[in-house]
């Protein structure tokens, strides 16, 4: 993956915005997970009270690179590992995180959703969920217990079994908080982020750490061996 297809990073007043555009789907392979790490490390270096991650028109994510997916077992189990260990760690983050779904967001994108505090998606674009089932894969322990916390109860069971929604069966699921325009998507995302960084920083992120700190800590704990069981996906 070429530098200009990477994550990339803004700080606007306040607000960090990561975009996700790698002129494609918006995989994530280990080196788009490698510049991710390194954009939420400037995230909490640079003073950021809030976070929106954005895609590119029409496209969230499509989830793991495919190519690395399929590359051989080792090398799918250690890319799942490091997928995971970002998202938990976005799932914690000290500040309000807000997901503007531009599109498509299934797999990796859908869990991305789940990471994020506030999901707003465009209005009638995309099609979004887990869909690891339906390739073939048993959905980590760590994307189940992501579901079990944000999804909707009455479509949990849909969900992790592998259930695609448009954008507003998304927001009845729980993927999505809300639906807008095409245009009013970005300004949207980032009026939340702006009213979100107007709280008590340290507040928001004890109290999140409290809420969700306990199923991050097992699902980090568990992972490797969670994986060490698992093939990859039948594509």
């Amino acid at each position: 993956m070429t530098d200009s297809a990477l994550p990339t990073y803004r700080l606007d007043d306040d607000v960090a915005v990561i975009s996700l555009d790698d002129g494609k789907a918006n995989v994530f392979s280990n080196a788009a997970l490698e510049a991710l790490e390194a954009l939420l490390d400037r995230v909490q270096s640079e003073g950021a009270r809030a976070l929106v991650l954005v895609g590119r028109p029409g496209r969230f994510s499509a989830g793991f690179d495919l190519g690395e997916m399929t590359a051989d077992d080792e090398t799918m189990r250690a890319l799942v590992v490091r997928g995971c260990r970002w998202w938990m760690r976005l799932y914690g983050l000290g500040v309000p995180t807000v997901a503007a779904c531009t599109g498509h967001a299934l797999a990796g994108g859908a869990i991305t959703l789940l990471s994020c505090d506030v999901r707003v998606g465009v209005d009638g674009v995309g099609k979004i969920g887990l869909n690891e089932v339906a390739i073939g894969m048993t959905l980590p322990i760590f994307a189940v217990e992501l579901a079990r916390d944000r999804i909707a109860s009455d479509h949990l069971w849909r969900t992790v079994s592998g259930q695609v929604y448009d954008p507003s069966g998304a927001v009845a699921a729980g993927f999505l908080d809300a639906v807008v325009s095409e245009e009013e998507l970005l300004p949207t995302a980032m009026a939340e982020a702006r009213a979100l960084a107007e709280r008590n920083t340290t507040a928001y992120g004890g109290t999140k750490a409290n809420l969700r700190g306990q199923m991050i800590e097992r699902c980090l704990a568990g992972v490797v061996d969670d994986m060490a069981r698992m093939s990859g996906p039948k594509v």
